[in-house]
């Protein structure tokens, strides 16, 4: 059985003789050293997803347009609003009028469209300029949004509705 111990002295000593050298490793380890990933046009390329819109975008260094499906951005999106949201990783970057973008764009509606081109500037930008991935992550730019319309299930109306209920 295990022995008796009568003073705080002895239960020191008792678990000083038991404790082992715990190796010391740093509490953080450096962020991994990323580099610029470029296609042989010098153009960066990613994929955006936003609901069940894909974007694929490409972006090379020019004069800041930004060709969808081989429109202008204020044609392809007429409303400010997703001309803003595609314009978003560029101003929290200081990158407005600094690149080209071209991209083309299938699925979902204007607003996943527009979403998933954001992603997909986002993503492009950090292949071109690592050193922008923490200011692009910090917003939130690089993330999927994974949230997708529910599916519908048998015995409802919808997704989640249900038929309407008569006693009679």
């Amino acid at each position: 059985m295990a022995e008796t111990l009568e003073s705080l002295g002895q239960l020191k000593d008792a678990l000083e003789a038991k404790a082992q050298p715990v190796p010391v490793t740093p509490a953080s380890e450096p962020a991994p050293i990323r580099e610029k990933q470029v296609d042989r046009f010098g153009r960066a390329y990613a994929t955006g997803k936003r609901k069940n819109a894909i974007a694929r975008v490409w972006v090379k260094p020019g004069k800041g347009a930004v060709t969808v499906n081989g429109k202008d951005l204020e044609t392809y999106f007429a409303r400010p609003v997703l001309r803003m949201i595609i314009n978003q990783p560029f101003l929290v970057v200081s990158r407005l009028d600094q690149y080209d973008v071209v991209c083309t764009v299938v699925g979902g509606g204007l607003s996943g469209q527009a979403g998933a081109v954001r992603h997909g500037i986002s993503k492009a930008l950090s292949h071109y300029e690592p050193e922008l991935r923490p200011l692009l992550k910090k917003v939130g730019f690089l993330t999927r949004d994974s949230r997708v319309v529910e599916r519908k299930k048998y015995g409802r109306a919808k997704a989640r509705r249900s038929f309407q209920f008569s006693k009679r």
